[in-house]
């Protein structure tokens, strides 16, 4: 009996453990963007795609939102390669698109400070963003992921009710390079910020990717924007997880 109790002991004490480690972890990748001014993490207002800004703001006024899925040209595109999927898996979820094509995580910050997200409270915000960031070495892999966890981070504050699945960047390029790398390193970095409550990560990257490591144009039309191929893979890889939270299962 007395092994037994230790037995207990020992396994509930490890489990605290882990939990503790992770809520450590999380906070450390919250607390890291604290003070940090560079471009990834400040507010900016691009010049183009105002007139589709307003309408996001226009929508979001109109009520009636239970899932939001914000990003770049890749989430944007749903309502051109993935318009029959959406309206497939989201359009009876009363879903709205902010994503915006070229936009980096400033843009995006900016955006979630000026209407994108007033008034509502959705189920479920859907969140990659990054790409265009690492692209050209506009920003690093830190300064990136300083970004995304931003964006995290202002969600949580502005919607507290809201679930956060974010999604780590797509891979991108025919085949494994330079640029791939760092999606995959920012990937881990922003990893750490799920707390399995608020925040959950999904990599669905290799779902993307051929078994000799390239990316078909059937699926990625450039090796950066989905195919409607593409879109569907998406779609389907996240289902699971999004039912899940949207609280359909």
């Amino acid at each position: 009996m007395k092994q037994k109790l230790f037995n207990l002991y020992l396994s509930l004490l490890l489990a605290l453990t882990i939990l503790v480690g992770c809520q450590s972890q999380q906070e450390l990748a919250f607390k890291a963007v604290e003070g940090k001014t560079h471009s990834a993490v400040t507010p900016t207002k691009r010049d183009g795609h105002q007139e589709r800004h307003q309408q996001f703001n226009a929508r979001v006024k109109q009520g009636n939102v239970d899932l939001i899925f914000i990003g770049d040209s890749i989430t944007h595109r749903w309502e051109s390669g993935g318009k029959q999927i959406w309206k497939q898996y989201y359009s009876h979820r009363n879903a709205v698109n902010l994503g915006i094509g070229g936009d980096r995580t400033q843009h995006v910050l900016w955006r979630l400070d000026n209407g994108n997200i007033e008034g509502i409270s959705p189920k479920v915000a859907v969140v990659m963003i990054g790409t265009n960031n690492l692209h050209n070495n506009r920003n690093t892999v830190g300064e990136t992921a300083d970004g995304v966890i931003a964006i995290c981070k202002k969600l949580r504050t502005k919607l507290p009710k809201t679930k956060i699945l974010l999604l780590a960047i797509f891979p991108r390029e025919k085949e494994p390079g330079l640029l791939r790398d760092k999606v995959a390193q920012t990937n881990k970095l922003i990893s750490r910020i799920a707390d399995g409550k608020k925040i959950y990560y999904l990599d669905i990257g290799g779902k993307f990717i051929g078994p000799d490591g390239s990316i078909s144009k059937e699926i990625m039309y450039d090796h950066l924007h989905l195919t409607t191929k593409g879109y569907r893979i998406w779609a389907e890889a996240i289902e699971p997880k999004l039912a899940e939270l949207m609280g359909e299962r």
